[in-house]
């Protein structure tokens, strides 16, 4: 599978006026627990847009830059602010190549229709499945560490 090189920290440049994305920005910034993510309300009317970028693309579908000044738009962006938080199986959905001509018709839709989605509740839905994935990958984690603590751990020899 194709990487996505991202140089951490990642400034996303999000709606805040459109509830869906600010209850993802808040859930992004609960899990971000290395600050490798930054975020920017772009819904200002006076928010000038950024190299190129006007305010009205960054409304549309969301924008990132990284580090080094490098832009990803749409599902690149997820995938970045995923692996970020701590979302690995997540982000690896957002970055799968096979996926990605599935992303290009979902991800517009869904931007398109993001208010209307908040309405009928998909954001808490969505919500809720992350903050129980994190926790099931919690409970492993720590499930893992307290056998290494009794030297039973499961280690893989090297290949």
């Amino acid at each position: 599978m194709h990487t996505l090189t991202v140089h951490y920290p990642l400034t996303l440049y999000f709606d805040g006026s459109c509830p869906l994305c600010t209850q993802e920005i808040k859930l992004l910034k609960q899990y971000d627990l290395h600050n490798q993510l930054l975020f920017i309300d772009c819904s200002s009317a006076s928010f000038p847009g950024l190299e190129g970028h006007s305010r009205q693309a960054m409304m549309q579908l969301i924008h990132a830059r990284d580090a080094q000044g490098n832009w990803m738009i749409g599902p690149p962006v997820f995938a970045a602010a995923y692996q970020a938080a701590g979302f690995a199986a997540i982000a690896k959905l957002w970055a799968n190549p096979r996926l990605q001509p599935v992303w290009a018709v979902i991800y517009p839709w869904i931007a398109r229709n993001r208010k209307w989605l908040a309405r009928v509740g998909t954001g808490r839905v969505f919500n809720w499945l992350l903050h129980r994935l994190h926790k099931r990958v919690a409970q492993k984690a720590f499930s893992q560490a307290e056998a290494c603590m009794q030297d039973k751990c499961d280690r893989q020899s090297p290949k």
